[in-house]
């Protein structure tokens, strides 16, 4: 087997050339319409028919005026049953010949004329057969015998034989497996690639050992495939613990300060400096917790799923969202219900999703949020509207990046961390959906989320 892909390519370039060059030039000399010497029982046949019908010329005296009628009785007379004879003059006249016939018989004449080397050859379903020299006093003549052509090739092969561009066609086709083959040989390590590759975009890091055999070249990819596959996995638990160390250092003062607040307040009472610092200090606590979310989203594609109903997953959503406006004193409207259509994924990251994109609207509202959801045969659409100070067209892409601010001074007094817009686009789309950022018809922002439909 070659190992080189290289040479693969090459080996099988020339095999298939050289086979469709040999079939173009072996093929046509297995035509059984080709001129062939006579077996020596056709020879010695020919011979005794010469023989009997210069005696029956001798025997039958010539006629100047009808000097053809005794050459017609003598071929009729000793040609073999279901054979006929037929003589030529040496002026070319064909005697004894159908009128049907003629082409034929003359092709085969200017093909073979000598009476020393009688051959035969096939037209279609009849078969040719000499010449044989026969004397008649001072003319000569050559006999022919016309037979039925035993086992007859068939009109297909007739006209791929006479038909050159058809033979081709015939060979190429001929060589279509080893194409195939060639092509499948090339395809196969190509398509393990993709599928690794697609494993690794979903983030699934680990390494798939199939992709070390094949071809050389494969084979080296391969390994280069599995080497930066490692890598990734080393530098994505580098990440991970990274964040979890720094998650920890960062909690262990955090709770002090949390701990010196409460201690100060019991001692000293209520202060705007103490009010002041544990709202930093929970606003930090938020940050850790959204940053760890994020990273633990980010490298967790294949998450836990399930069937669950629209209705049943964000109902508590939207009472808690109900509630949390009221308590600000704001409007949440809820225009168009979840339905009972059928999702499937991970409940925690759709509720999470659809908590972010609520209080992120509740956070930018003036006074009024508007939630509406829908449904095609596709998937499910929701909308949230705010009637907030929107965002710039240019900034609503950008928005669902991490600690992206499009005002920093009005997002630290909402409250915001930065995170909440990319935890739900990281959710959507391991969904297969998608959210983005519109105008609102209330003056503010809308939210669309868009979530693929489970077909059972």
């Amino acid at each position: 087997m070659i190992n080189s892909l290289t040479a693969r390519i090459f080996a099988i370039f020339w095999l298939t050339l050289a086979l469709v060059l040999m079939l173009v030039l072996m093929v046509p000399k297995l035509d059984t319409r080709q001129l062939t010497p006579l077996l020596d029982s056709e020879q010695r046949q020919g011979v005794m028919l010469q023989q009997h019908v210069e005696a029956e010329l001798a025997a039958d005296p010539a006629n100047d005026l009808m000097w053809w009628r005794r050459l017609f009785r003598a071929i009729d007379k000793w040609a073999p049953p279901g054979q006929r004879l037929i003589l030529v003059t040496s002026e070319g006249r064909v005697i004894g010949a159908q009128r049907n016939e003629m082409q034929v018989i003359r092709n085969f004449i200017g093909q073979s004329d000598n009476s020393d080397q009688p051959q035969k050859k096939k037209y279609g379903r009849m078969e040719l057969v000499g010449p044989f020299a026969v004397r008649d006093g001072d003319d000569n003549y050559q006999l022919y015998q016309i037979r039925p052509a035993g086992n007859s090739q068939s009109d297909f092969i007739n006209l791929m034989f006479d038909r050159p561009f058809l033979l081709l066609i015939v060979t190429m086709l001929i060589s279509i497996p080893l194409l195939l083959w060639l092509a499948w040989s090339l395809a196969k390590p190509a398509r393990k690639l993709k599928y690794a590759a697609d494993e690794v975009a979903r983030g699934n890091l680990r390494q798939h050992p199939e992709l070390e055999a094949g071809p050389q070249e494969f084979l080296a990819t391969g390994v280069s495939f599995n080497q930066m596959v490692s890598a990734l996995e080393r530098m994505v638990t580098a990440q991970q613990r990274l964040l979890s160390d720094i998650s920890h250092e960062l909690r262990t003062p955090l709770t002090r300060l949390q701990l010196a607040t409460a201690l100060m307040r019991r001692k000293h009472g209520e202060g705007n400096e103490l009010a002041r610092i544990e709202t930093e200090a929970q606003r930090l606590d938020s940050m850790i917790n959204d940053l760890l979310v994020l990273s633990r989203n980010q490298h967790k594609n294949e998450l836990t799923r399930e069937f669950i109903k629209a209705s049943e997953l964000w109902n508590d959503v939207l009472e808690d969202a109900k509630f949390e406006a009221e308590q600000m004193g704001k409007t949440l409207e809820i225009t168009a219900p979840p339905g009972n259509w059928v999702l499937v994924g991970n409940p925690a990251a759709l509720d999470s999703a659809l908590e972010n994109v609520v209080r992120n609207a509740l956070r930018y509202s003036h006074q009024r949020i508007a939630v509406a959801f829908s449904a095609d045969a596709q998937g499910v659409t929701i909308q949230v509207d705010d009637d907030g100070p929107g965002v710039s067209e240019e900034d609503r892409e950008q928005i669902f990046r991490p600690f992206y601010r499009t005002d920093e001074a009005r997002d630290r007094e909402s409250g915001g961390s930065g995170l909440g817009l990319a935890i739900v686009e990281k959710a959507v789309e391991q969904h297969h959906g998608w959210v983005k950022a519109e105008d609102s018809p209330l003056g503010g922002l809308r939210l669309v989320m868009w979530l693929p439909l489970q077909h059972r």
